[in-house]
């Protein structure tokens, strides 16, 4: 049998963890000699390479990152609701329309006169330089009916009056097509005087002509009252006309845009005779 080689036993010197360098202490110069048996050559260690350590180190983050951003990939994300109030804000921005008429601001609920923008609209230009003609089709005009009439024709006062402030830049006319409008749809005499009223002094002076198509008994009848608190100039103004070929000759109607309810009411007119 070969002899076991027990390695050399080494006794530990009594350890004292104060801190001190009192005898015994850990920070003794006794205790802080090496002995000569355990003399150890770094050389003589093996290391592992630096470059394996680094490519080792290297490559075991990056998978644990990519697999860490994949389960995060995969996690559901989500959708932040929207503040209640945020909402109401952009709704409100989307629907309301701030506008200036007569040094003063307005808010116009756009939504609510949605169905009735086409009351006006512009019908190109006549003459020379940019004399507009402003088309009013009173038969896009709300039923007096409805609940909200009130506010409605409020948000379309509003509408009308900063609608032609934008469109007007020298001399202009407005044509307003009458036809096709039952009365419960015709303006009241209170709403036509604030209109008039609330027309920048500007646009009361550069008007022109107020040609009105196919007008009706009660239509006269609104005029004639309404004749007291308008100028004696304005009502100069005023020109009935029986027909859409009597409103040819008197301004182009390439671009004037005419309601079909309206061409059918004109198809029975009777055309006056030269």
């Amino acid at each position: 049998m070969e002899p076991i080689h027990r390695g050399k036993k080494l006794s530990a010197p009594e350890i004292n963890l104060s801190l001190d360098q009192s005898e015994g202490s850990i920070l003794s110069d006794d205790n802080l000699d090496t002995p000569d048996d355990l003399d150890i050559n770094v050389d003589d260690l093996d290391t592992p390479d630096e470059a394996d350590s680094l490519d080792f180190t290297g490559h075991g983050n990056e998978l644990e990152w990519e697999e860490e951003q994949a389960t995060k990939e995969d996690e559901p994300k989500e959708e932040a609701e929207p503040i209640p109030e945020e909402e109401e804000e952009r709704q409100d921005a989307r629907l309301w329309r701030t506008v200036v008429i007569g040094e003063q601001e307005h808010r116009i609920d756009m939504k609510s006169i949605e169905p009735y923008q086409k009351v006006i609209s512009h019908g190109g230009y006549y003459g020379d330089g940019l004399n507009a003609i402003i088309v009013f089709a009173a038969c896009f005009l709300p039923d007096s009916s409805q609940a909200d009439y009130h506010y409605v024709m409020e948000n379309l006062f509003l509408f009308v009056i900063s609608t032609l402030e934008l469109m007007v830049a020298e001399d202009y006319m407005i044509v307003y097509l009458n036809g096709a409008t039952p009365r419960r749809k015709m303006p009241g005499l209170g709403w036509i005087k604030k209109c008039y009223q609330m027309i920048d002094r500007r646009l009361r002076k550069n008007l022109k002509s107020f040609i009105i198509v196919h007008p009706s008994w009660f239509i006269r009848t609104i005029l004639a009252i309404t004749r007291p608190f308008i100028s004696s100039k304005f009502s100069s103004k005023i020109k009935y006309v029986n027909s859409l070929a009597e409103l040819g000759e008197l301004i182009p109607m390439e671009y004037v845009h005419i309601p079909e309810s309206i061409i059918k009411v004109d198809k029975n007119v009777p055309q006056s005779k030269s």
